[in-house]
């Protein structure tokens, strides 16, 4: 689906809104709406029952938002949390450097991925993708490319020579994206963290900072965590959370965003053991995606060259978004950085006690995290179909239809009467709706012909559409409507509260 049809779908039907709308709006921050939240939530549900429910040796945490000052110094946030930032002379515009070079790249790799297409069309099942990237000089030649423009963009970065991040920009001659113009400006760092002030105090002491990662948050309770539930090393600590950047260019509609929503984990782990635990969250983290229904080749893993300065090895989940692949997920050996940091700066100790070696050490961590807001765009964006399907005259029309697993569906299930003006259609519809409604998000829909009320529940994509009709008067029967088959059954009435619970359960997905 069309990205700028994903965006007017999400407005239209009640997913996603610009927030402060009537003032024109606020560049990079939305609002999430009735069908949105409800999403949301279900992501949120999913990923929590999954980290915590499912693993005894994981607990949870809800830290505050404001922290110490001290905490952002010890993280290297005050220091080095920088992006680098261009600005084109003749636009105005304001670009962040590496990005508009992994444009550059993208643009190859699009060719490159045209070409395997095309390889792939033509030889069918016999076709061996592997094979046919490491024999085709063309596209060996574009991946070489790829990979020494990246290479030296990474080894500049690392080395902070944005002198010749500028001059590889122009080597390249990449163009500003709104205006064309080639004509830039030296490349410089930016801090992204939003600052503010307490109240009381004034200057640098009274300095607060929104937190830019709700990682920190879980360090710094540690050992508060560790022995108040007594936990043994390895153990995590999940956490879902707002965290806030001052990012240079926010762009492609919620994909990034000055503030938004972190479902992470931290796992601590044995000095020397944490590579195992690395390849074992990668695998783990995989499959909770696939069990979703996403399909394999939507999803790939990138393997970080410019590691973080907190990390020995780093790989990304991307998603095939409607703008191509992006980072989903972020997998991180983030190594004992972290604590060593604030051990040292707070003067307090936070080491665990292994009784198995009998001595003390500071636990080496890796950590997932996903954007919330990410995977709700990458959920929406798989969901979303238009499909030809049969209509009543015999024929085929158009439908739109969200096509979401039924445990992360908004609406598990809409009931219909078949008339609003049939006194006893409605109140047998409206008992069955206060049925239902204690164990699933369900929704009373009157208004419009049928038809319309089957298609309007498609576009918010409700799994099931239950009708009551003049023969539920006589035999106490239903019409249940199947989403993605349009099979329609008979069931009874009473059958409808435990068909669409036992439908609609995460039970599937942790299995």
């Amino acid at each position: 689906m069309d990205f700028k049809n994903v965006i007017a779908h999400c407005k239209e039907y009640a997913f996603i809104y610009q927030s402060s709308e009537i003032y024109d709006g606020l560049a990079a921050t939305y609002d999430y709406g009735p069908y949105g939240v409800e999403l949301k939530n279900n992501i949120k549900s999913y990923w929590w029952k999954s980290m915590v429910q499912m693993h005894e040796n994981i607990v949870g945490l809800d830290a505050s938002i404001f922290m110490h000052p001290k905490v952002w110094k010890a993280s290297g946030h005050v220091d080095a949390f920088n992006d680098p930032l261009i600005d084109n002379k003749d636009s105005k515009k304001r670009y962040r450097a590496d990005q508009l070079i992994e444009g550059y790249c993208e643009k190859i790799d699009n060719k490159i991925r045209k070409d395997v297409e095309k390889a792939r069309k033509r030889f069918g099942d016999d076709f061996d993708e592997g094979q046919f990237r490491a024999t085709n000089q063309r596209i060996i030649d574009r991946q070489q490319k790829i990979d020494g423009i990246l290479g030296r963009m990474n080894q500049s970065l690392t080395d902070e020579n944005l002198e010749d991040v500028k001059a590889l920009i122009e080597e390249l001659e990449i163009a500003c994206p709104a205006s064309g113009s080639k004509n830039w400006t030296d490349v410089r760092q930016f801090n992204l963290m939003f600052s503010t002030q307490l109240g009381n105090i004034s200057g640098e002491e009274g300095k607060l900072y929104l937190r830019p990662e709700t990682a920190q948050g879980i360090f710094v309770n540690f050992l508060n965590v560790q022995k108040t539930s007594r936990q043994k090393v390895p153990f995590g600590i999940a956490q879902i959370g707002k965290a806030f950047r001052n990012e240079i260019v926010a762009r492609q509609f919620i994909f990034r965003m000055k503030e938004f929503e972190q479902m992470e984990m931290q796992f601590f782990v044995r000095p020397g053991t944490e590579m195992e635990w690395y390849e074992q969250w990668k695998a783990t983290r995989l499959n909770w995606h696939k069990a979703l229904g996403v399909p394999e080749n939507k999803l790939r893993f990138h393997d970080h060259e410019k590691l973080a300065h907190y990390a020995n090895a780093a790989s990304d989940i991307e998603f095939e978004f409607p703008f191509g692949f992006r980072e989903l997920e972020g997998i991180h050996s983030r190594t004992d950085f972290d604590l060593n940091q604030h051990q040292e700066l707070s003067g307090k100790k936070l080491q665990y006690f292994d009784p198995e070696l009998n001595e003390n050490y500071v636990p080496y961590v890796v950590e997932t995290s996903i954007g919330c807001d990410r995977m709700f765009l990458a959920q929406v964006s798989l969901a979303l179909q238009e499909e030809e399907v049969p209509d009543a005259k015999g024929g085929t029309s158009t439908r739109t239809v969200m096509k979401f697993h039924p445990a992360l569906a908004p609406v598990k299930c809409a009931i219909l009467p078949l008339l609003k003006n049939n006194e006893a259609l409605v109140k047998a519809s409206k008992d069955l709706y206060n049925q239902v409604k204690f164990d699933v998000n369900a929704q009373y829909d009157e208004k419009d012909a049928i038809g319309k009320r089957y298609r309007r529940q498609d576009a918010i994509g409700t799994p099931f559409c239950i009708t009551v009709d003049h023969q539920t008067l006589e035999d106490n029967t239903v019409t249940i409507r199947e989403r993605d088959s349009l099979d329609q059954q008979r069931i009874k009435m009473e059958e409808v509260r435990g068909i669409v619970v036992e439908k609609c359960s995460m039970h599937s997905l942790f299995e």
